[in-house]
């Protein structure tokens, strides 16, 4: 009986949330063989969570009149805070309003234009009749027009469950509850990955021609994050751990305003977006002082930093966890919040006992997304590796640069889907494999012994749990909203040591099966080299850009920052190697954002 099953295929896709998915659609409607892994049921994929919408220049709206594809692109730049690259976000505000218009087609009830008059944040909002049924758009932050489509606030699983219905339809092959362990490569060349079922524990080869990663993020490096479980990075380091594939800007980390205390589940945007206030502990709406234009929907960097600001200030809300300020959506009535907003509703129901209907609900900024990734061109093609793709969270391909706009991650899910997609198609149909058995074993052996070394304890009796509880820690204390040296410098060292001390991690359990300490002892020197990656770049660079803001240094710097970080880790090197590329500038040249910390000392400056 052979150690492992051998599986192959033309397109090999790791993550069934909306990015992988929509990409393998792609490729499997131009004749490939698609073979789709996931540490989970696709459509309990992180994707499924995604609430307030898909940012797309549609126009139909009122409050969108006027909005095209240049709207789109200049916002997308400004927020990025110029750390995108603007021929990815060109090609993204292009083709994100066909994407939306496809999976209106494909099945997405897309919320849609009622005509009428209603009251928006003190204004009349007149919908024209002849706009009427025709998709709709909600308010998100760091937006000139609204332009952000939505069905209610469960966008995501809307998405995911009709992308996964096409995914049925076309045959496409899945294997849920299987994780990637590593890839299987030449040094110059991908041709697929080690794998370990999580119901049996048994090792599995997968050989393609091209193999593709859409893991998401890695929110769970933090103690508290919006994420899902599952989201550990898996894809970045797994391809970090090649020594070849670089991670791009991994310290531009987003912290969402809105986390709900203490459960960290994220509450929309949308919440703010359709006209909810943010209020502190004297129930007075403060964002408009920081903000005067775009108030509670400033770009998700600034709107955080203000509310750290103001408690900072002593006008937090003192909980048993820590200060917090309030969301008042109860103005919004009855009908709108059961409705356009039901699911943070029931979230709000569920998880913290209060009806947002009649209360104020707790919300703290949280960690929750990343910009950084796997460094891609244009193509979605990984530095580094030839037949090597990565796409959506997993990705640093570059349209977010250091800060995203809501909105615009899952649009990008679907557009660089279709996109990448048909860029890995086309790589694919003149491919062909080369991958040798003694490859293949050299890279199962590898995994062999080292799930071998965890369950005998053969380097030591660390516990995995411990370890990674003070990454957590380490993590959410010093590499936060606000950074400085000191902190981050503190980071780095105790990371470090973190580092080393994950290689002699030893099991408290036996290690058969679908053992889950297994599970997290094969994950947790990744994770470390992520977290030690996010620190190091972070400590490295000395501006304030973004999500990334260093208090000693608060300025953004263009004459020596105007770069991308990438983060390279060497094979047996104790430390990443930090490099930096330009960013590419290619119509929009650096200028005031129009909003945040930059803006605000020009209005004062003014007055």
């Amino acid at each position: 009986m052979s150690r492992y099953d051998h599986f192959t295929s033309d397109v090999l896709i790791i993550g069934a949330g909306l990015a992988g998915e929509r990409a393998a659609i792609e490729a499997a409607t131009q004749g490939l063989n698609v073979m789709i892994l996931s540490l989970v049921p696709p459509r309990r994929s992180h994707s499924s969570a995604a609430q307030g919408g898909m940012q797309a220049s549609l126009g139909n709206s009122t409050m969108g009149k006027g909005d095209n594809t240049d709207v789109h692109f200049a916002d997308t730049v400004k927020g990025s805070d110029w750390g995108c690259d603007q021929d990815v976000a060109r090609l993204f505000a292009e083709t994100a309003p066909i994407a939306v218009r496809q999976m209106s087609a494909w099945g997405v009830p897309w919320n849609r234009v009622v005509a009428g008059t209603r009251m928006y944040d003190g204004k009349e909002i007149h919908e024209a009749p002849e706009k009427e049924g025709l998709i709709a758009a909600r308010n998100f932050g760091g937006t000139a027009k609204w332009r952000t489509c939505y069905t209610a606030d469960g966008t995501g699983h809307t998405l995911l469950y009709t992308m996964d219905s096409v995914v049925i339809k076309l045959g496409i092959s899945v294997h849920d509850r299987t994780e990637v362990l590593s890839l299987i490569h030449d040094g110059t060349r991908c041709n697929g990955v080690v794998a370990r079922c999580l119901r049996t524990g048994k090792l599995r080869v997968y050989t393609a021609k091209s193999t593709v990663m859409a893991t998401g993020g890695y929110g769970r490096l933090y103690g508290a994050s919006t994420n899902a479980i599952i989201n550990e990075g898996n894809g970045m380091f797994v391809a970090l751990e090649t020594g070849i594939v670089p991670l791009g800007n991994m310290e531009a980390v987003q912290f969402h305003p809105t986390g709900i205390v203490p459960s960290w589940i994220l509450i929309t945007e949308g919440a703010r977006g359709d006209g909810g206030y943010l209020l502190d502990k004297d129930l007075r709406r403060f964002m408009p002082d920081y903000e005067p234009n775009k108030k509670e929907l400033a770009s998700r960097d600034v709107v955080s930093r203000r509310i750290m600001q103001h408690i900072r200030k002593g006008y937090g809300v003192e909980s048993a966890y820590g200060p917090h300020v309030w969301l008042d959506i109860r103005h919004l009535g009855e009908k709108h919040i059961n409705t356009n907003l039901r699911e943070i509703a029931n979230i709000s129901r569920n998880f913290t006992g209060i009806d947002p209907v009649h209360d104020l609900i707790p919300v703290r900024p949280t960690q929750h997304y990343s910009m950084g990734g796997i460094r891609t061109n244009i193509d979605g093609m990984a530095y580094g590796l030839e037949g090597l793709f990565a796409l959506g969270e997993a990705a640093c391909w570059d349209m977010h640069g250091f800060n995203r706009l809501g909105g615009n991650s899952l649009a990008e899910t679907v557009v660089a889907g279709m996109v990448v997609g048909d860029k890995i198609a086309k790589y694919t149909k003149e491919a062909s494999t080369h991958v040798s058995s003694a490859q293949i074993e050299e890279h199962v052996r590898f995994q062999e012994d080292r799930i071998q070394a965890l369950i005998h304890c053969r380097n030591g009796k660390e516990n995995v749990y411990e370890l990674r509880h003070q990454m957590e820690s380490i993590l959410s204390e010093n590499v936060g909203i606000f950074r400085s040296k000191e902190p981050l410098q503190n980071a780095v060292d105790q990371l470090h040591e973190l580092h080393q001390r994950s290689f002699h991690i030893g099991l408290r359990s036996g290690g058969q099966g679908a053992d889950p300490e297994l599970a997290s002892a094969l994950r947790i020197t990744g994770m470390m080299k992520l977290a030690y990656c996010i620190a190091g770049g972070a400590l490295a660079r000395t501006e304030s850009r973004g999500s990334h803001y260093r208090e000693d240094y608060p300025k953004r710097d263009d004459k020596n920052w105007l770069k991308r970080t990438l983060a390279y880790w060497p094979t047996g090197a104790d430390r990443p190697m930090l490099k930096y590329e330009p960013v590419k500038i290619t119509e929009l040249p650096p200028g005031d954002r129009g909003y945040g910390e930059a803006s605000a000392g020009a209005a004062s400056a003014k007055r």
